[in-house]
């Protein structure tokens, strides 16, 4: 992938994610609009949460971490039949453990349920979340199959597709929370229908587009090939950092669910943080990862620096500017996003504090979807699990271990930490992997610059927030005041970033 094509590709899935994020978020208003932090809303969060976890268990982090590198080297051998082929055979081989998979879960949903959030049990929130659980489950089929074509698509370098799908589920929460506002009816129950419909709908999304690429995948008598075995063998670590991952999760929702609307203060704050980590991280892995492993099968180490570097550059560009906004402001930002309805005066506070610890860990868990594809590109699922395994012990002792001291607090703590954890293990072990994976002088120089630009950001921030106090508050004109405040951020970074050298106007140009 030449340079321009690369940058084009960053900015391409940027785009569509920040769309989607955008549209996410005016769902996450609105659900903390008509459900607040009560009952319902912690049975619908846990429910909706079952799918979404086991699917990246299965595809997005594990499936397509296997599946992508092979993919692309066959693409690069320019054999059609051959890809065809191995794609078929591994949408059908994942479409039929997910199948098996969901009926066993909806089954076990109470005991799924209380493994999320053991505080449920003996209150109204448990039946409701095995209800809300045993509707919404069935999205895991939908969006696991939406995530492998989406995985090949990347691959083919038709990126808007798989970046616009997830829009799909925003747009139609939104609308279903309109409809059951108009009409009366229950809220918890319609967007728990809304979810596997939504699934259903991106699934038609990718696979059209795949046809389109020239690869209608159809299911296929299950064949246990020999490049099959081969991705298995690749995936079966890396469904392991995957569990890892959501046993980090896990223990967060644990934590959370021992304090009466903890779940909805942790889960409303991660979504905010969201919106930077899927815009900039989602993007650059999407993107590095299909391209570094075409670069490594035509042994292009001077490509593949260049290719590192520069995701790593337009990666702390965004994120550190973006941690340190969310670390400054994080009170006006909750209150004038959520407050309302539902959501009180009484839940700000805590949704900000969590916010601030999460965006601590923003750039963290953004240069782990830059350093990853090093590993997933040369085949190397196993050293990211042991990383992963390192990481959910300091997670875990962590959340646990402060939770008798700080409170549900403890969970974004450990969430935090064990995201530097592993980001440092994973920068460490690249730096094995000779010169393809060390950082350029032009990343080296601009690194500090960032830094810099940054912290007169927040200073101004901090400033402007604290003198726009009255404007930001509930009876004042909060709307005009958040937006302001944001693009005096905005403008003050842009212009640090210049006056320090931190960025060129030509280098979008030169991508």
């Amino acid at each position: 992938m030449k340079p321009i094509r690369l940058m084009r590709g960053f900015l391409t899935v940027g785009a569509w994610t920040l769309l989607s994020r955008i549209a996410g978020f005016a769902r996450d208003v609105q659900t903390a609009n008509f459900l607040g932090t009560g009952p319902m809303a912690e049975a619908f969060l846990v429910a909706f949460s079952l799918p979404n976890m086991f699917r990246r268990f299965f595809a997005e982090g594990a499936f397509n971490a296997a599946f992508v590198p092979i993919f692309s080297k066959k693409l690069e051998e320019d054999d059609q039949r051959a890809a065809r082929e191995f794609a078929e055979d591994a949408f059908t081989g994942l479409a039929l453990v997910v199948a098996l998979f969901s009926i066993v879960a909806m089954v076990g949903m109470r005991w799924l349920v209380l493994a999320m959030a053991s505080g449920f049990a003996g209150d109204e929130r448990l039946e409701l979340a095995i209800r809300y659980g045993e509707i919404c489950f069935p999205y895991i089929f939908f969006i696991s199959l939406t995530a492998l074509l989406s995985g090949l698509l990347n691959a083919g370098g038709r990126f808007a597709a798989a970046a616009g799908a997830p829009v799909v589920l925003n747009v139609i929460f939104l609308g279903a929370m309109a409809l059951a506002h108009y009409w009366g009816w229950d809220m918890g129950l319609t967007l728990a229908w809304s979810t596997p419909l939504t699934g259903f709908l991106q699934l038609a999304i990718v696979w059209i587009a795949a046809w389109r690429m020239g690869y209608p995948l159809r299911f296929r008598r299950p064949r246990f090939t020999v490049d099959i075995r081969r991705l298995l063998t690749i995936a079966f670590p890396s469904v392991m950092a995957g569990g890892v991952v959501q046993i980090n999760l896990l223990v967060g929702r644990q934590v959370g669910s021992h304090f009466e609307g903890a779940i909805a203060w942790l889960n409303y704050a991660d979504r905010l943080y969201q919106l930077p980590l899927g815009v900039v991280g989602i993007a650059i892995g999407i993107v590095l990862l299909p391209d570094i492993s075409r670069r490594l099968k035509a042994e292009d180490v001077v490509g593949s620096r260049y290719a590192l570097s520069r995701a790593t550059e337009f990666a702390l560009f965004l994120t550190i500017p973006a941690a340190v906004a969310l670390m400054v402001i994080p009170v006006p930002l909750i209150s004038v996003l959520f407050q309302r309805g539902e959501f009180t005066a009484a839940d700000t506070a805590p949704t900000a504090l969590t916010l601030a610890v999460y965006g601590a860990g923003l750039p963290a868990f953004v240069l782990q979807k830059v350093l990853q594809p090093l590993y997933f590109a040369r085949e190397d699922t196993r050293t990211p699990f042991h990383y992963a395994i390192h990481s959910m012990i300091v997670n875990a002792a962590l959340a646990i271990g402060l939770m008798p001291f700080v409170g549900f607090i403890a969970a974004a703590l450990g969430t935090t930490i064990s995201g530097w954890t592993m980001t440092a293990q994973l920068w460490w072990g690249s730096r094995k992997m000779g010169d393809a994976a060390r950082p350029d002088a032009r990343l080296l120089s601009r690194l500090p610059r960032i830094v810099a630009a940054s912290a007169l950001m927040g200073a101004v921030l901090w400033f402007a927030a604290d003198r726009m106090a009255p404007m930001l508050a509930p009876t004042g004109h909060r709307y005009i005041g958040l937006t302001l405040l944001c693009l005096l951020g905005f403008v003050s970074y842009g212009l640090a970033a210049l006056a320090f050298g931190a960025a060129r106007p030509s280098d979008f140009r030169r991508g």
